[in-house]
């Protein structure tokens, strides 16, 4: 009864199904995950063994031809038995993508071993600090929200330093795993295991090489890498990054509630009616979310993007959560006291959703505003408003 996906199939057929048996472990583990708060090392394996790490490294490095709609659908299989383990591995495979906008020569340095370097990123820090010194920069600070850093071999890390007209300019540092800690600060309701604790960097060097002005990253321009998928906008593809995880789990809810009234018609009892309907209009506002999302990422697998199809892309996903979000809690209320209990994990979606949902990129109201920008400022110049 759980809905595709439905977007045409491609030859990487393969990565689905290796993301399909990466998800077993990591739906047999999700419960110690979450109460831990830590996904254990065999998943993680799991999540690179099966291809996440290389999906979007460019071929030049041994990275696999994945478009976002063959990924989209991978995390999503992932998320059904375990969000944060989706979370992670969504995240290992589009930080791979930041990194191919580096100089050849700092690519060469991330995949100088293959192309399963596991890489995380943050842009959230207040201490951030980068000096120029000596062909390159001085990186301190501490940055927050790292998620799956306890397995990372790199960390991208945002600062601001001065640009050529004086005005500050947001770059990119890559600094390699011996040279930054971690502090452990992610305790949290939801998306309990994706350990996104926190860097700190004390006056390490970074060559000029193993840096990028993230304003390249948002317009897609600069990357080293000619592939289509690494010249797409951020705002095109990053809504996916978030948006997949909580599709799978959402699925995953959606799994138990229809194996909850199969068990009560199983018993010769009758699920209530309320119980039923709840079930159908889950089911329709993920399928719903699922073609929103699958759209966007066929979109951006077929051409370079405009700016229209960007600020559509960006809306959808965010839509889409809302819709997914939406359904979960439905699920959640139609569940009653059984669904409240420890025991079962319909909780630990629910929370894993609300929480996932709380992401910035995954806001509706600055994505709303985004939209429409476009028509009023058209209006304004007396031009006709998109179709």
């Amino acid at each position: 009864m759980t809905g595709m996906l439905l977007a045409p199939r491609t030859t990487s057929d393969t990565f689905v199904s290796a993301a399909r048996a990466a998800a077993e472990p990591a739906a047999r583990d999700a419960a110690r995950a979450d109460r831990e708060r830590r996904l254990s090392a065999d998943v993680v394996a799991a999540l690179v063994e099966a291809g996440f790490s290389r999906a979007l490294v460019p071929a030049r490095h041994g990275g696999t031809a994945i478009g976002f709609t063959t990924l989209t659908e991978a995390v999503a299989a992932v998320g059904e038995g375990c969000a944060s383990a989706a979370w992670t591995g969504s995240l290992l495979a589009y930080t791979a993508r930041f990194a191919a906008y580096l100089p050849a020569e700092g690519q060469a340095e991330i995949w100088a071993d293959g192309p399963d370097s596991r890489l995380v990123s943050s842009l959230v820090s207040t201490t951030a600090s980068a000096v120029p010194a000596d062909g390159g920069w001085r990186l301190s600070g501490t940055w927050t929200y790292a998620s799956g850093v306890e397995f990372s071999d790199w960390a991208l890390l945002m600062a601001m330093v001065p640009g050529a007209d004086e005005r500050q300019e947001a770059r990119f540092f890559a600094v390699p795993r011996a040279a930054y800690r971690i502090e452990e600060t992610w305790d949290t309701v939801g998306m309990r295991a994706t350990g996104s604790h926190t860097v700190v960097v004390d006056e390490v060097s970074v060559p000029e090489h193993r840096t990028f002005l993230m304003d390249d990253m948002f317009t897609g321009r600069g990357a080293v890498s000619d592939e289509l998928r690494h010249s797409q906008p951020l705002f095109a593809v990053n809504g996916l990054t978030f948006a997949a995880p909580v599709l799978g789990a959402a699925r995953g809810a959606l799994k138990l509630s229809e194996r909850a009234l199969a068990d009560k018609a199983a018993r010769g009892a009758e699920p209530a009616e309320s119980q039923r309907i709840a079930h159908a209009r889950a089911a329709g506002e993920i399928d719903a979310a699922g073609l929103l999302l699958a759209r966007a990422a066929l979109s951006a697998d077929r051409e370079r993007v405009t700016e229209d199809v960007l600020v559509r892309n960006r809306r959808d996903c965010a839509l889409a959560t809302q819709l997914l979000v939406g359904a979960v809690d439905t699920l959640f209320r139609a569940a009653g006291t059984r669904g409240q209990s420890v025991a079962d994990p319909l909780q630990r979606i629910w929370r894993d959703a609300n929480s996932a949902a709380s992401h910035m990129v995954l806001q509706f109201e600055p994505a709303a505003l985004a939209y429409t920008r476009g028509p009023l400022d058209a209006a304004r110049a007396g031009k006709s408003p998109r179709s």
